[in-house]
């Protein structure tokens, strides 16, 4: 098993070295319509290795990237959002780092190195948005309990790794197995806090396109984001992106602790998702799965002041859970007509999909932008929040107002 060094996160972010700067939350640009405490709290600061970033907690450190920073295709690793549920993060030696697989339906378990997990499978690159699944949570209304996250609880990226599929061909798996379940290294500072540990139906564990990943933007993973190895379930919620990954478990039964049973669900049918988790759906709930049909508007900023007569271009980005963006619409009189804005590149399913789109500045005073994606299988961002308990999956359309002058 790996060397570490324990990193206590709330007795660590006081050294003041690693607070290297901070600002009052108003100088965030933060959405107004966030709760009150986190409008009041949120600040701007930087953990080891990254940027400043929007601290939303410390201990598990819960850390959001910037909208500007979404106007780049891939997010940068030093912006990339920082998500925990648990606050013991040992910082892992990769020297010595072991990934264990086996599980009741393994017939064959095993043990990997970082090298041989290298060495001994084909390497694969994927594009893939990775996002909380809670991301806008602190925009429903009424508001809900749970990290109040704004834009920025997401971050694209190009993640190299192995085929899940390729390590666990080597377990020679049961026709049994129903689940794969994954735990990392992270745990709770309190005994009777659950481990994190997720699991995933066997089909999606054996997608081609599910790595174990060692590399992200052509470089190491950073620590807070899963250093050494990380899941990257493209298409999915971060929540089974498990980090820093140490066993994986081939199940032939459901994966039955509070993580699996009682968090990150949703009533079932409420949503219009395709994949479905069956042995973990129950009649009232279902677990969360892909990601929804989203968009959001980078440039211009909320409040910015565009000069009249002016052409202004409208920037952004749009994803969901990997069928392909279409095409992305823009409003400027809060959605009576739309227009269609011009895509970017394509460079993969499960990516970010960049768009622009031109506006004359034709009459002093307030302009609302508005924007709208859809997606290949029909679905478009909604008009009206759709309510859950936990709020999850938040994908209303994106508006943001500036001033014509």
């Amino acid at each position: 098993m790996a060397t570490r060094r324990s990193f206590m996160i709330g007795a660590t972010l006081a050294a003041p070295a690693l607070l290297r700067k901070a600002v009052a939350a108003e100088g965030l640009g933060l959405d107004p319509h966030l709760p009150a405490g986190t409008l009041s709290e949120a600040a701007l600061e930087a953990l080891p290795g990254k940027v400043p970033l929007i601290k939303l907690s410390y201990r598990p450190p819960n850390y959001e990237t910037p909208l500007r920073y979404f106007n780049d295709l891939f997010t940068p690793n030093d912006a990339f959002f920082v998500r925990y549920h648990l606050s013991d993060i040992p910082e892992v030696d990769p020297n010595t780092w072991g990934l264990t697989i086996g599980g009741d339906a393994a017939a064959k378990p095993f043990e990997l190195t970082l090298d041989a997990l290298k060495r001994d499978f084909a390497p694969i690159e994927i594009a893939a948005l990775c996002q909380c699944a809670g991301n806008r949570r602190g925009l429903f209304d009424p508001h809900v309990p749970g990290v109040e996250w704004g834009y920025g609880a997401m971050g694209n990226a190009r993640w190299k790794g192995v085929r899940l599929k390729d390590i666990l061909e080597r377990a020679n798996l049961a026709k049994e197995t129903i689940e794969i379940s994954f735990q990392g290294t992270d745990g709770p500072a309190f005994d009777k806090t659950p481990h994190f540990v997720k699991s995933i139906p066997i089909w999606k564990a054996l997608d081609p396109d599910t790595l174990v990943a060692y590399e992200m933007n052509g470089q190491a993973l950073p620590h807070f984001n899963g250093a050494p190895a990380r899941i990257v379930v493209p298409g999915w919620a971060g929540t089974y992106w498990m980090k820093h990954v140490t066993r994986i478990t081939a199940r032939s039964t459901p994966e039955d602790n509070f993580w699996m049973k009682a968090a990150y669900r949703i009533p079932t049918g409420k949503f219009p998702l395709v994949q479905r988790f069956l042995s973990q759906e129950t009649v009232a709930s279902t677990p969360i799965t892909e990601m929804v049909v989203n968009s959001v508007i980078t440039a211009p900023a909320a409040g910015d002041a565009v000069r009249m007569g002016s052409t202004l271009t409208v920037k952004g980005v749009a994803w969901d859970g990997g069928y392909g963006i279409t095409s992305v619409e823009v409003s400027t009189d809060e959605g009576q007509s739309w227009a269609r804005a011009t895509l970017g590149p394509d460079v993969g399913r499960y990516s970010f999909r960049p768009w622009t789109f031109q506006v004359r500045a034709t009459s002093k005073g307030p302009l609302t932008l508005m924007a709208r994606a859809s997606n290949a299988i029909g679905q478009t961002q909604t008009s009206a929040l759709i309510q859950n308990p936990a709020g999850y999956h938040h994908n209303l359309m994106h508006r943001v107002s500036v001033t014509v002058a």
